[in-house]
């Protein structure tokens, strides 16, 4: 059923897109899913720091807390669970999903949630990376109960290791990676048997310690458990449990020259933590049978996996690979640029931690891979930012307003309204003169019908101020218009007029001598195609980026914004959310452009 009054929903069937209206969001920002499931059309529930509001609401329990629960009615009663990153990149906008589900079931149901890093490649991996996740997470509003890394372990997992080679259940293959690629076999065709898979346990066991020692040279010799080459999984088909990697280590520095591979390392140090509920994202879903393959061979903790869907992101990627090729190539500006879907850069660009733990909200859990409609996380931030943010005013493509009939010389204080959504901001003053600058797009020549704004004759209110007539326009030898001379009605201060005539439309504007340059970086989505799964194989995804994804003006601001610290938050009256970016200096503001004040992008693909 695609309609429920009960939960609010409104669900159309389309192919392929599916539209779910989300309870308070505008029928203008669908949020798109691919790949349906009716575990899609629960209700969301609360994942963020306080999970108070998600008690006794009456909404539908997504498959997680259905599980949890009816374990604890069951009598099981602890609820651990983990965030387990690799130190390999920086994190983004799937992995807050992750993070605001993990510590939101352990925060829900009174439990813990660890911080564990799966360091179990150090070509790949850094202490940069690790300080950054820790960061991001902190930023985010959680804490971790304990924090520990897989290198942690990597004593224990050694000596797992040896009890599967004396159980008969790993051994030392000598064949080169591309052997062993080979002997794996294909989907309908079962794989071949190692020459080397029948080692004496004696052997195995002496070839494995001296791997430990360094005596043979990357890539010389493997360890792999032995299970079944004909498996249809075929991850099961005697995976590779350790490899030979001479390379210092993080952590470890130069004490080991063999490293476990995640498949691994990971489960067995979920087992290690003990931990109830490892939930994991849906590709993993073909890993859990040889996590539990190993669980049961080494009869410890029985730490189960739950998967479910990723997040996928319309007009974006999510692949580290992609993520760090932007990077290296200098297709963006590092890894907290704003365009990029990386924690840091959201938070960069002015994302609130309250407005992407809204959106992990909202987005919910589901069971099949979905793709998200980039606008619901810009609605987010919309929704949080208008209840904290400042307004200011400030004129991004400015022209020149004189208005001929007000005294030269003289200087008004006008009183503005910080945030008409909180009251307690106060106002602020805001100086009015002759000379000011508005926006090019609110003049129009020749306007159409039903144009509030400024033209010829016409006339429109200044916010805050007085009402203001065009009389003349003046242009320069190209026709481009450089000025506008208009008169003002001095009795229309406080929303008035001389004869009591109204005026529909209100403009910004900027005192022209008081105004304050500054750089205003406007970003928009990083590629142009909607799916970004769907891009042509033949093309590099680097085809698929959009020209306009950050465009550099010079804008005029008002003075308040002079005293602007870095990370501020505001509304640019009529334009939308900005926040002062790191490159900004006393000399010159540097502002970035959030998110517009209605979803453009959409209105613009119509």
């Amino acid at each position: 059923m695609y309609l429920s009054a009960k939960n609010s929903y409104i669900c159309k069937r389309q192919t392929p897109v599916v539209r779910r209206i989300v309870p308070s969001l505008p029928m203008t920002v669908p949020l798109k899913i691919r790949g349906i499931d009716r575990d899609c059309f629960t209700d969301d529930n609360k994942t963020n720091i306080s999970m108070s509001e998600s008690e006794d609401t009456g909404k539908s329990l997504n498959f997680i807390e259905e599980i949890i629960e009816t374990s604890i009615a069951e009598g099981n009663n602890r609820v651990h669970t983990r965030f387990p990153p690799e130190p390999n990149g920086y994190l983004h906008i799937g992995h807050a999903k992750s993070i605001c589900l993990n510590f939101g079931m352990a925060a829900k149901y009174g439990g813990k949630c660890n911080l564990r890093f799966d360091d179990t490649n150090p070509v790949k991996e850094d202490v940069e990376y690790v300080d950054s996740i820790k960061e991001d997470i902190e930023w985010l509003g959680f804490k971790w109960d304990s924090e520990h890394y897989a290198s942690d372990y990597f004593e224990q997992l050694y000596l797992w290791a040896e009890e599967l080679i004396r159980k008969g259940k790993a051994y030392v293959d000598d064949q080169t990676q591309e052997q062993i690629r080979a002997g794996r076999g294909t989907v309908t065709a079962p794989g071949t048997e190692s020459p080397w898979r029948n080692r004496s346990v004696e052997e195995n066991l002496d070839l494995f310690r001296r791997m430990r020692e360094g005596e043979f040279a990357d890539g010389e010799k493997v360890l792999r458990a032995k299970i079944d080459m004909a498996h249809p999984n075929m991850l099961l088909r005697d995976p590779i449990m350790y490899r030979i990697v001479h390379t210092s280590h993080h952590r470890t520095g130069d004490k080991w020259c063999i490293y476990p591979m995640y498949d691994y390392a990971h489960g067995q140090s979920d087992s290690i933590e003990k931990i109830t509920h490892s939930i994991c994202t849906l590709e993993f879903d073909v890993h859990r049978p040889l996590y539990d393959w190993f669980i049961n061979e080494l009869n410890i903790f029985p730490s189960h996996q739950y998967e479910f869907a990723r997040l996928n992101l319309t007009h974006t990627v999510m692949s580290k690979r992609k993520l760090l090729q932007l990077v290296t190539e200098g297709h963006v500006m590092g890894w907290d640029d704003p365009r990029m879907p990386t924690i840091c850069g959201l938070r960069r660009r002015g994302y609130t931690p309250e407005s992407i733990r809204a959106f992990a909200d909202k987005v919910g859990v589901a069971k099949r891979d979905n793709i998200i409609d980039l606008g619901l996380l810009e609605f987010c931030v919309r929704e949080d930012l208008n209840k904290r943010a400042e307004r200011r005013m400030a004129v991004l493509d400015p022209v020149k307003v004189v208005i001929t009939n007000y005294p030269e010389g003289k200087v008004e204080e006008l009183s503005c309204v910080n945030n008409p959504e909180d009251e307690t901001c106060g106002r602020r003053a805001v100086p009015f003169s002759r000379e000011i600058y508005i926006e090019r797009d609110d003049f129009m020549e020749n306007p159409p019908k039903k144009y509030f704004r400024l033209s010829p004759g016409g006339e429109v209110r200044l916010r805050y101020s007085y009402l203001i007539k065009c009389n003349e326009v003046i242009k320069d030898e190209t026709g481009k218009i450089v000025e506008l001379r208009c008169t003002y009605d001095d009795m229309s201060l406080g929303g008035g007029s001389s004869d009591g005539r109204r005026v529909k439309g209100v403009i910004h504007w900027v005192s022209a001598p008081h105004a304050i340059e500054a750089e205003v970086r406007l970003f928009d989505r990083l590629f142009t195609i909607e799916d970004t799964a769907a891009m042509d194989p033949d093309k590099s995804f680097i085809d698929y980026m959009n020209p306009d994804s950050l465009k550099v003006t010079t804008a005029f601001v008002e003075p308040a914004l002079g005293e602007a610290a870095l990370g501020d938050k505001f509304q640019f009256e009529r334009i939308g959310y900005f926040c002062v970016d790191r490159d900004s200096t006393d000399a010159k503001k540097v502002f970035n452009r959030t998110v517009t004040l209605k979803d453009s992008w959409a209105k613009a693909q119509k």
